[in-house]
């Protein structure tokens, strides 16, 4: 966490508050953070399916889990 500005810790925490969000759906000023807190290894950017009849996905945005968090 160290090395992040505000707005991308305010965000990390928005996400983590949340769980899992459509990266639509975030409030506009954090979407400039994603990319960057992406390439830290500290989220996850990944593509599903919103509903059963649609065959277009959608992104979504996660926390990553530590490996130390599983074991």
């Amino acid at each position: 966490m160290n090395g992040l500005s505000k707005i991308q810790k305010e965000t990390y925490n928005f996400i983590k508050d949340v769980g899992e969000i459509q990266t639509n759906n975030l409030p506009k000023r954090m979407w400039g953070a994603v990319p960057n807190l992406k390439n830290k290894g500290l989220v996850e950017v990944f593509k599903k399916y919103t509903s059963y009849f649609r065959s277009r996905k959608k992104k979504f945005v996660k926390i990553k889990k530590d490996k130390e968090a599983k074991e």
